[in-house]
């Protein structure tokens, strides 16, 4: 990368640097205070990223720069000459050991090893969540999961509540207060049916209760058959939906009734995965319909079209319909007053909806109906409050098809975790039993480390890719553990717990009176991408993708093994020190999966 001049910057004992965010957030801040030294009249954001080859870090400015002040009359000469002023600017920091500016004005940033050392030490000491990044939002509201009452949930809710939960996860350990919403179906034509089908059936409904219903799944077939070839049914049906959404007693107690039923087969799949959720569904939104549509009429958005009342959305040739031609609300007047409810009422900054990429074209129109209302500012001005859209692919079966059971049926959740849960506990036994180890072991402990290896595999293979993408669902790939599973992760997390346990040492007591030195090449590649898990926290929220934090994982798993083969560590003269790497990777690891919804297991 051409000619390479170096300059070392001696540590500031009396000026440490305020460990305030990520390295990359740090280095930012030192870098944009040489920048206003070197261009003071160019208004520029710092560009610092992870160097693979040259240094640690490398900031990319001085070309950009250069096209800016190229003319006007600067003293630089080239690119080169603007990287070796924003060298020569940075502050003195006890961060940066040296720096070397190459080729067209890149400047190479080698941290300092006492440095990075100590930040592990802190980070041990004072806990993981001093690693956590900032970001640039205090609320944020996340929409996930949301099945409709009285429908089976999917492998689709699957994969919006695993992936909604990690999102919101991810910004919790990062300060921010969410408000995690299930946006439940419970109001809309269906109830009509269900209330009808209910009092015709069971007219002394309130004093069986639950078991008038019986399986909602059947219940709800059964109701929707007659609803299809009943014309008389289906009118009463159809009565039954003005009279539930008019208020009537009888039909809001059914209503309840039927919803409760749902939630509690809901719950059953929530527990399974330790999600937490407060609903507010579409009925919470209800009353507030009529007075959004109003300040959005005011504006002069909504038109008459077709017996309709919509809003024309530039650049899509179908409009908005807000407003049925019967009169009735739909899911667009519904999710435009739920988004004002959460910019006005609950003063959210980041509204983010997880749902399946084919409903892209309804959030789209949505956004772009809030912005043309003002509530919303333009997206080119990276400004908040915000909306995005985490859109999510298909789960396949093995014959690459829309995953099914064999009768077509959508599969039940519940069944499917267990599954994964029972080949886990068998595996885990058939294990244990050949190598003699199963007598270590309690009912308990089999009982729970099969749950968490066995729901976290399903976690991980679903979060593991980018979430765009369409994924094959494969007991035996995501239960193996061999490759990038979680069952992989968590041997590697256990072994590393096993490391600590067989040196008979108290790593609290160690991490207080011990030091961390960084001399081997694999000690501080293992060091450096350990203070990077900050930033990678940081990606993984401002692009809104969890595969980031899984690729970290593995890496670091990787990144330990090349350090435990070739630095020995208990026994050898530096036994504290990387006995606390050791411990260190272990606290990231578990952070990673804690951030995952997984939860680790600590011995295997």
């Amino acid at each position: 990368m051409g000619d390479e001049t170096s300059t070392s910057i001696a540590p500031q004992e009396q000026e440490s640097t305020v460990r305030a965010g990520s390295v990359k957030q740090q280095l930012s801040r030192l870098v944009l205070s040489s920048l206003r030294a070197t261009v003071p009249d160019v208004e520029v954001e710092p560009m610092v990223e992870v160097s693979a080859k040259f240094a640690d870090y490398q900031c990319n400015n001085a070309m950009g720069l250069w096209s800016k002040v190229k003319g006007s009359g600067t003293s630089f000469k080239n690119p080169n000459a603007i990287g070796q002023a924003i060298a020569k600017n940075l502050p003195s920091s006890d961060i940066i050991e040296s720096t070397s500016v190459a080729g067209p004005g890149f400047v190479n940033i080698t941290l300092s090893n006492r440095w990075v050392a100590q930040r592990i030490q802190d980070m041990l000491v004072n806990g993981i969540k001093t690693w956590a990044p900032t970001l640039p939002v205090k609320r944020a509201v996340i929409d996930f999961s949301s099945p409709n009452i009285a429908k089976e949930m999917h492998v689709g809710h699957l994969r919006s509540t695993i992936i909604g939960d990690t999102l919101a996860r991810m910004f919790e350990f990062s300060n921010v207060d969410v408000l995690r919403r299930n946006h439940v179906g419970d109001w809309g034509t269906q109830f009509g049916m269900l209330i009808e089908y209910l009092f015709e059936q069971f007219p002394n409904w309130k004093e069986i209760g639950s078991q008038a219903i019986g399986d909602l799944q059947i219940f709800y077939k059964a109701s929707k058959h007659k609803f299809d070839n009943d014309p008389e049914f289906k009118a009463r049906a159809q009565q039954g939906v003005v009279r539930l959404q008019g208020g009537e007693e009888k039909y809001r107690e059914a209503w309840k009734k039927i919803c409760d039923i749902s939630r509690s087969e809901f719950d059953l799949v929530y527990k399974r995965l330790n999600v937490v959720l407060e609903e507010k569904g579409e009925s919470f939104y209800n009353p507030y319909i009529p007075q959004v549509l109003e300040e959005l009429n005011n504006k002069g958005l909504i038109k008459e079209s077709e017996g309709a009342r919509v809003i024309f959305i530039q650049g899509h040739q179908i409009p908005l319909i807000v407003v049925k031609s019967d009169g009735g609300f739909n899911y667009a007047s519904t999710d435009l007053t739920a988004l004002w409810y959460r910019l006005n009422v609950e003063k959210a900054e980041w509204i983010i909806y997880v749902t399946d990429v084919g409903q892209q074209q309804h959030f789209d129109m949505f956004f772009s109906a809030a912005k043309m209302a003002g509530w919303l500012p333009d997206p080119s001005e990276k400004k908040f409050p915000k909306t995005s859209h985490v859109g999510f692919g298909l789960v396949l079966g093995s014959d690459g098809k829309r995953f099914r059971t064999r009768s077509t049926e959508v599969v039940r959740l519940v069944e499917l975790l267990d599954e994964a849960k029972s080949r886990s506990k068998s595996e885990l036994q058939q294990r244990l039993t050949e190598n003699g180890k199963i007598v270590d072991w309690t009912d308990e402990e089999l009982e729970q480390t099969s749950e968490a290896v066995g729901y976290g595999a399903v976690k991980y293979a679903d979060l593991k890719n980018n979430r765009l993408t369409n994924y094959t669902f494969s007991f035996e790939q995501m239960l193996s553990d061999k490759g990038n599973t979680a069952v992989y992760l968590q041997y590697a997390h256990a072994r590393i717990c096993s490391i600590i346990r067989k040196s008979n040492k108290d790593v609290e007591e160690l991490k207080m009176s011990g030091a961390i030195s960084l001399d081997h090449p694999d000690e501080r590649v293992l060091g450096l991408y350990l203070i990077r898990f900050a930033e990678v926290v940081e990606e993984a929220c401002t692009n809104l993708l969890p595969n980031v934090v899984c690729e970290y994982l593995y890496n670091l798993s990787e990144m330990f093994t090349k350090f435990y083969t070739n630095c020995q560590v208990v026994g050898s003269p530096e036994e504290t020190s990387r006995l606390l790497l050791c411990q260190a990777t272990a606290v990231v690891m578990r952070q990673c999966f804690n951030l995952l919804g997984i939860t680790p297991v600590y011995k295997l």
